[in-house]
């Protein structure tokens, strides 16, 4: 069933609402939704994943933010929670293979990869018979996932939370990866919150949906509470785009709220890594120990202590839909509720012909 057909099946049974969705992506990863929860740093913890899970959608945890030492026990946990129905996810601006080799250790069959040389990746991912979903901002790039043997391509819009490598718009730049994708089935992301943004996915060609900063305001993610509740007050205007939050040498585009840290850097002139006001001040420590200082890539996290405000608040432009922190169940509910009802309306504007 290619994507034009899912969509015509959905459209055609309008107001039968209690109807599942089926996709390419529902097939693949037995769901009953066809959602995806982004990785959210140290937000993904086990009891989210678990949670996603038994919503019927599924969810990625971010390897780079495990200690390479911890995430064989890490991911135990998760296998744990969720009964093996999760996947972790793989940054490539370094070299990920120890952790590459821990998750597939740990059971792990679904990853996705981004950023960096994925192809070498890839390849063991798929001896191993695992999935493989890639991040891709262009159609240059969609146009090469098969032959190097992606399962999934994920369309990433620049308004995505947090790092972005989206060369335009979400729902401009999805029709366009669809049609370089010679077959291969396309997940849309970048500021999707709600079921009005699956269908319009759906329309477009992807077979579903991924979503980070409506799962950022979730009740099981380990985010910190002052961080979800920044992201259910922000508007889209509280967003800044930056690189900031990086390493030197490792800067990629991402989207955080306004705060304390980059007020200080805009309000100094904007100065390059090495200048920035505030580089030595420790704001937390991680859980190991090791301090957290200003302008280190981490999230805050529930646990975390000290200036939590001062750490990157990622968020995309779905915060204009999110306006309170719900639990996983409540909020892949109401995907499903709005997503039927944007059908059962498309469908009315159809036959009112």
């Amino acid at each position: 069933m290619d994507p034009g057909d899912t969509f015509g099946a959905l459209f055609e049974r309008g107001e039968k609402a209690d109807m599942p969705f089926e996709t390419a992506l529902t097939k693949a990863l037995d769901l009953r939704v066809p959602v995806v929860a982004a990785p959210l740093g140290r937000g993904t913890s086990a009891e989210f994943l678990g949670a996603m899970a038994s919503s019927g959608s599924f969810g990625f945890s971010a390897l780079a933010h495990m200690p390479e030492d911890t995430v064989s026990d890490e991911l135990a946990k998760m296998h744990r929670a969720t009964n093996g129905r999760f996947g972790a996810n793989l940054t490539l601006v370094v070299d990920q293979r120890k952790r590459l080799a821990s998750a597939l250790d740990a059971g792990v069959r679904v990853f996705s990869v981004w950023q960096g040389d994925i192809e070498p990746y890839v390849r063991i991912i798929k001896d191993a018979g695992g999935l493989v979903f890639w991040t891709v901002g262009s159609p240059e790039d969609a146009a090469r996932a098969k032959d190097i043997g992606v399962d999934f391509i994920v369309s990433q819009g620049r308004e995505a939370g947090g790092h972005f490598v989206g060369s335009a718009p979400t729902m401009s730049l999805l029709p366009s990866i669809v049609d370089a994708a010679r077959g291969v089935p396309v997940v849309a992301a970048g500021g999707i919150a709600d079921g009005r943004g699956l269908v319009a996915a759906l329309a477009l060609g992807a077979c579903g949906v991924w979503m980070g900063t409506r799962f950022v305001a979730s009740k099981e993610s380990a985010n910190h509470r002052g961080y979800k509740e920044r992201v259910a007050t922000a508007r889209a205007t509280d967003l800044v785009e930056t690189e900031i939050f990086d390493p030197v040498g490792q800067e990629c585009p991402h989207w955080v709220i306004r705060n304390s840290t980059f007020n200080k850097w805009e309000e100094a002139g904007r100065p390059p890594n090495g200048q920035r006001p505030g580089e030595g001040d420790r704001i937390s420590s991680f859980p190991n120990g090791k301090p957290l200082y200003r302008y280190n890539a981490a999230a805050a996290w529930d646990t975390m202590e000290g200036d939590w405000e001062a750490s990157p608040l990622y968020a995309s432009a779905a915060v204009e839909l999110i306006h309170d922190v719900k639990s996983v169940a409540e909020i892949v509910a109401e995907i499903e509720a709005t997503a039927e009802a944007a059908l059962v309306k498309t469908s009315h504007l159809r036959t009112s012909r």
